[in-house]
């Protein structure tokens, strides 16, 4: 099962293995059962702590436990094969379970340790899905260090019949004790917020206390991180405060165009950049998004940005780095079959709709990719677009013209979802040319129509916004605000890049230092520093 570079990979990860780690297999007689066997029993034969064993009576078949052999109360079950983007979470479960401590913040696990209550997860992943290993690996975590706490994780291409018994139409869905839990990206302190009551007050307790930055940047998507690591390599206190570090980062799969990089995926290049934030001292603050701009009242003044969770951090200046966020399509059925039918990730759902009819929004680069990516797994995709003609580049539009299974509409206004319920039936769009309504018969619709900034929370902050809610700011990164800068998707620059979005990061960060050293600081931050 696995060829020989990931079988030397696997055999120096599990050198560090501390106690014995047994595998259970639960297995039937078909094909994905002999692969799961075949599998396990290479795993087993890397190191002589573990031991595998295929006696295991769970009714999902294929299946097998990962369980410390001291403590067969922690374990995690995988139903099927925990190959593709999900290969490291089966790694990091074999050495959780084998005594190796996990790369966690320390009040997280103790966090883990004290739930309270039988929790019973079941979480549904594809194998091409990169945003479902968090999840899944945040729950093996946690099954690992409670008792009280079981993961079965499910891949839900081996388990098709499941995944359309229990309606799920994008992954990663999670269940607790049976119910729907959450249907999307979660990680390990999301899950817990959501389970502990007083997270959120205790993260806005400990946010209190910290003492004033020089430089506060908001958002940890590229410009962010950049703009962060420019200020903290000068010497100055920098910290970041982040919805979900990565950003859009965390959503993208391949990334061929960032300069000396020939290849690489938004999960990798995310943790790259964490692992440059901490090396450079960043006072990170994760899963705090900004609710609230309180501009100083004079130059070298505090500035005060309010989080959702109550707690408010101050800076003697600002670096806006929010980023943006996929557009919806604004009509009815939109909002109520989202997760039922709607999407955003073809890499994510595309193969829970393998030979259906689907239909993509867009006719940009996103969606031309998209609808070529789509056709190869799912049965005929209709691409939608409200312009005369495709916008994307002309290579994406031959390719996508080449294939049978995919009809092209121009011209056409998406005007409605219609389900039955539970999930999407159809897609109602109207012939801009001569104003007819047409109903299409489809399982699913893919919107990608484009970005808008994420710059809602500085309504009535006295920053300068364009008509479409972009940052206004200067070839230098200054916003009308002194002391106040800004980088990236937020702003009014053009071309929404990554490698762009790093650069005006840079640029901003530069351009805070300047401020810095060129105003004094008031008395009312002489005195808090």
């Amino acid at each position: 099962m696995l060829d020989a570079n990931l079988t030397q990979q696997l055999k120096q990860y599990l050198a560090n293995l501390r106690e014995p780690v047994e595998l259970v297999a639960s297995l039937g007689g078909d094909v994905k059962s002999v692969q799961t066997r075949e599998l396990l029993e290479e795993i087993a034969a890397l190191h002589d702590l573990v031991t595998a064993r295929f006696d295991g009576t769970d009714a999902r078949r294929p299946s097998f436990v990962i369980r410390r052999a001291s403590d067969a109360q922690k374990w995690v079950r995988f139903a099927g094969l925990p190959l593709g983007h999900e290969f490291t979470s089966l790694v990091l479960a074999l050495l959780w379970a084998g005594g190796h401590p996990p790369k966690v913040d320390a009040d997280l696990i103790e966090q883990v340790r004290g739930l309270e209550g039988d929790l019973h997860f079941e979480m549904y992943f594809s194998l091409s899905c990169h945003n479902c290993p968090d999840v899944v690996q945040a729950l093996t975590l946690m099954a690992l260090e409670n008792p009280r706490i079981t993961a079965t994780l499910i891949e839900g291409g081996t388990f098709q019949e499941e995944v359309e018994r229990r309606d799920i139409m994008a992954v990663p869905a999670t269940f607790l004790n049976g119910e729907p839990f959450w249907n999307g990206k979660l990680e390990l302190a999301e899950i817990l917020a959501r389970l502990d009551s007083g997270a959120q007050d205790k993260a806005a307790a400990k946010l209190a206390d910290k003492e004033p930055f020089e430089v506060l940047v908001v958002g940890g998507g590229p410009a962010g991180v950049a703009a962060s690591v420019y200020t903290a390599r000068k010497g100055i206190r920098t910290g970041i405060a982040a919805e979900r570090f990565g950003g859009q980062l965390n959503d993208t799969l391949g990334i061929e165009n960032l300069p000396g990089t020939m290849y690489t995926e938004g999960p990798k290049l995310t943790a790259s950049l964490l692992e440059q934030v901490r090396e450079n001292g960043v006072d990170l603050m994760n899963l705090a998004p900004a609710v609230a701009l309180e501009p100083a009242r004079e130059a070298g003044g505090l500035h005060t940005v309010r989080l959702g969770n109550g707690a408010a951090l101050r800076a003697r200046s600002v670096i806006l780095a929010t980023g943006a966020r996929w557009r919806n399509l604004g009509v009815p059925g939109e909002a109520e079959y989202r997760n039922k039918g709607v999407a955003y990730c073809p890499h994510c759902d595309g193969p829970l709709f393998k030979a259906k009819r689907i239909a993509v929004v867009g006719g940009g680069n996103s969606g031309v990719e998209a609808a070529i990516d789509l056709a190869g797994i799912v049965g005929h995709v209709t691409l939608i677009e409200y312009d005369t003609q495709l916008r994307a580049d002309a290579v994406l539009q031959r390719k996508l013209r080449s294939l049978k299974n995919v009809d092209i509409l121009t011209n056409a206004q998406t005007t409605e979802v219609l389900g039955d319920g539970s999930r999407v039936t159809a897609l109602v769009w109207k012939d801009r040319a001569n104003g007819e309504q047409h109903r299409l018969e489809l399982a699913g619709v893919f919107v990608q129509i484009g970005l808008v900034p994420n710059t809602d929370w500085l309504d009535g902050s006295g920053l300068e916004l364009s008509p479409h809610g972009e940052i206004v700011a200067d070839a230098r990164g200054a916003t009308n605000l002194p002391g106040v800068f800004a980088a990236g998707d937020a702003t009014i620059v053009p071309y929404k890049q990554i490698v762009t979005a790093m650069g005006e990061g840079s640029k901003a960060a530069l351009s805070a230092f300047d401020y810095l050293i060129r105003t004094e600081p008031v008395d009312e931050v002489a005195k808090a520093a």
